[in-house]
C-alpha cells in the first residue's frame, strides 16, 4: 500500500525545534497586565467565576444578546428555566468602575510625524506661507499632493506642538497660522 507524502513528513522528528521551549510556550500561563484586574484576581477560581465577580463579561455573546428571530421561537417553545448565571454576587465591583474611570481619562497623543515629512513642510511653510496653491506647484512636491492635501498635512504638523515649536524656534520669519486665515485667501 502507498503512503501518503502528507503523513510520512508528519511522522518526521523535527531536529531543529527544542521541544521544551515549544511546550513551555504552549502552556504558559498568560500574565494579567491590568493593574485592577491583577489584585483582585484569585487563582484559585475560574476564569469565568473571577470575572464575573468583578463584573465583567467572559464572553460578551451571552452577556448582550443580539435578538434572534429563531432564538425567540425556542424561547417559546421550551418554557424551561433561565440557565445563565445570575447567581454570582458582583462583589469586587470597585474593578469595573476602575477601568471606565481609566478609560474615559483623557490620553496624550503620542502621534509624531517622520523627519522628512517634517522637513518638507516646514521648508513649504518657510517659502510659501499660507499660499498652498504655491505649495502644489513646488518643485519639492514630489508625491504631487494637491492644496488641500498640503493644508491638511500642515495642520496636522501645527497640531503636534512638540515638532510645531522646533520648527518655529528654528524659523526666522514667523508664519501666518491658518487660524488666522479668511475664507477668501483660501
Amino acid at each position: 500500500m502507498v503512503k501518503l507524502r502528507k503523513q510520512r513528513k508528519r511522522k518526521k522528528y523535527m531536529h531543529n525545534v527544542n521541544r521544551k521551549r515549544l511546550r513551555n510556550k504552549i502552556f504558559k500561563h498568560n500574565n494579567i497586565t491590568c493593574k485592577e484586574v491583577k489584585l483582585s484576581w484569585e487563582s484559585k477560581k475560574s476564569i469565568q467565576t473571577n470575572l464575573a465577580e468583578m463584573g465583567l463579561s467572559y464572553n460578551p455573546n451571552e452577556t448582550i444578546k443580539i435578538s434572534n428571530s429563531k432564538a425567540e421561537m425556542k424561547s417559546v417553545l421550551a418554557t424551561e428555566g433561565d440557565w445563565t448565571k445570575e447567581n454570582i454576587a458582583i462583589s469586587k465591583a470597585h474593578v469595573v468602575q476602575t477601568l471606565e474611570r481609566e478609560a474615559k481619562a483623557p490620553r496624550e497623543r503620542k502621534i509624531r510625524l517622520p523627519k522628512g515629512q517634517v522637513e518638507r513642510l516646514s521648508y513649504l511653510i518657510e517659502k510659501y506661507g499660507n499660499d498652498y496653491k504655491a505649495m502644489e506647484r513646488d518643485k519639492k512636491n514630489y508625491n504631487q499632493e494637491t492644496w488641500k492635501q498640503l493644508r491638511q498635512k500642515i495642520k496636522r504638523f501645527m497640531g503636534i506642538p512638540e515638532q510645531f515649536n522646533k520648527f518655529l524656534e528654528k524659523c526666522k520669519v514667523q508664519p501666518k497660522l491658518d487660524n488666522e486665515l479668511t475664507d477668501d485667501e483660501i
